[in-house]
């Protein structure tokens, strides 16, 4: 019965008062799709970032005539040490394969092969590769020429990877404040346009929670309406505005690269648009329950 009370005093609420509640269902569609559009692009560009991350490598270059007993002991050298996730070993030919792959024109005419043999070495995590290559050119292993890091590089990608995780978490939380402090603001109208009702309700005996109920209920309405126009406009925007992205810009659709799935994203919202709308109805109507 009381379920029913409150699910009639929040329609009735919502008809009578419709130009607040379809403010603030634009408010939460407008905070929901803002953080939709962050979601989807901060976790593509972590997924780019952490794609990067599993690229860096430690490259060991041999001298020419390193012999194989040279590069073994290198190689039992790396396994033993627990920051080393894989190896792979780069023969001469292989390396002037790649070469040729990816400049032609400056390998069309070599009178012989001037690339070394290499390790390529992947540690556990991108931080180790400097402590791995530190400990391979203190070893001093004969027929070894250099090991490489490209530490400018890799430590630009790492630094961008910890700054993006930190925008990205800060984002999150400042869209998520903002949009409970519209919704609040905005049902705030709603309820003050009420305030008799619900000084009257609390002097004739009613509990916080029983006034509180349709006002709580009003907003989970006004949060699910506005994340479902919401998410309506993300899919128009994914399946519309994404191809031309991807089709003028190709690291958009680079192997391995992905944004969370839409479902999941679109359940995110769901759930934080019915958090919001509720948190921000119960906030404001603390102030009007003090009779």
């Amino acid at each position: 019965m009381r379920t029913k009370l409150f699910f009639s005093e929040a329609f009735r609420s919502v008809a009578s008062n419709f130009s607040t509640t379809l403010a603030a269902t634009m408010t939460v569609l407008i905070g929901m799709f803002l953080l939709g559009l962050f979601i989807a692009l901060g976790t593509w560009v972590l997924s780019w970032t952490s794609s990067v991350e599993r690229g860096i490598l430690v490259k060991v270059f041999f001298e020419q005539d390193a012999t194989p007993t040279q590069i073994n002991r290198v190689h039992e050298r790396l396994v033993t040490m627990p920051e080393v996730k894989s190896i792979s070993f780069i023969s001469k030919e292989d390396a002037l394969r790649r070469m040729k792959e990816r400049y032609p024109d400056l390998t069309q005419d070599l009178p012989s092969n001037p690339l070394p043999p290499a390790f390529e070495v992947k540690p556990t995590d991108a931080s180790y590769k400097e402590l791995i290559a530190s400990r391979l050119r203190e070893l001093a292993l004969p027929g070894v020429d250099s090991v490489n890091t490209a530490k400018k590089e890799s430590d630009r990608v790492l630094q961008v990877a910890r700054i993006i995780g930190v925008i990205f978490l800060a984002g999150s939380i400042i869209l998520l404040v903002a949009s409970t402090l519209l919704i609040a603001n905005t049902i705030r109208l709603s309820i003050f346009s009420r305030r008799r009702e619900v000084e009257v309700m609390k002097l004739v005996g009613a509990t916080n929670w029983f006034v509180r109920g349709p006002f709580m209920l009003e907003g989970l309405m006004c949060g699910l309406a506005g994340s479902l126009l919401a998410i309506i406009l993300l899919l128009l925007a994914k399946e519309f505005a994404l191809p031309v992205l991807e089709g003028s810009n190709g690291s958009f659709s680079e192997p391995g690269v992905r944004a969370m799935s839409f479902s999941l994203m679109a359940l995110i919202l769901v759930g934080v648009s019915l958090l919001v709308g509720a948190v921000g109805s119960g906030i404001t109507l603390r102030r009007f329950l003090r009779v």
